[in-house]
């Protein structure tokens, strides 16, 4: 009897590692706002990271978290740096790309609650008489993270964030920006 049921539990663990296994290597998060803001106001409230603060929909969970800016706080190569509490980790942020009016690319590396490394991208578009903001946000699966997803998806995890955020830099950028 005992050897049917550690049969039946390995078969069970194979069966649940191929499906693991089977699940997508990559994740992307996307969401968009427009915003009755020019251009050059949105580009400047992502572009200086001294101006997350204003916007940012993980700023509330952990007010007391302990970050660290670069100097330059804006532009490529600038860093935030962030150690916070179970819900917002530890990690960091670096813009990699930072085309005026265009586009803002940054590599977020998480160290707390789980290693891991995405690529975020910020768009930018005239559209009638504001600014059409993109947000997106991608990067690879590992094991642990495609288990991950077999209960919730990254999109899931992070898209309310992201709407959180938008709506919050929308109205931060409508009343005349917060970048320094």
């Amino acid at each position: 009897m005992l050897k049917k049921i550690l049969i039946a539990i390995a078969v069970l663990v194979g069966v649940l590692f191929v499906v693991i296994s089977l699940q997508p290597g990559t994740f992307l998060v996307q969401r968009s706002a427009m915003m009755a803001a020019p251009t050059a106001r949105v580009f400047a409230e992502i572009n200086d990271l001294r101006a997350w603060d204003a916007w940012s929909p993980w700023k509330k969970l952990d007010p007391s978290a302990k970050s660290t800016i670069s100097t330059p706080s804006a532009g490529k190569g600038a860093t935030l740096a962030w150690a916070g509490n179970d819900e917002i980790g530890e990690g960091s942020m670096t813009i990699l790309d930072s085309k005026p009016d265009e586009r803002i690319e940054l590599e977020q590396v998480f160290i707390k609650p789980f290693a891991g490394k995405s690529r975020i991208t910020f768009t930018f578009a005239p559209e009638g008489g504001g600014t059409r903001v993109n947000w997106k946000m991608d990067g690879t699966n590992d094991f642990v993270g495609k288990a991950m997803c077999l209960v919730i998806s990254m999109d899931s995890l992070v898209g309310k964030d992201f709407e959180e955020g938008l709506a919050n830099m929308k109205a931060v950028v409508e009343k005349g920006g917060a970048a320094p």
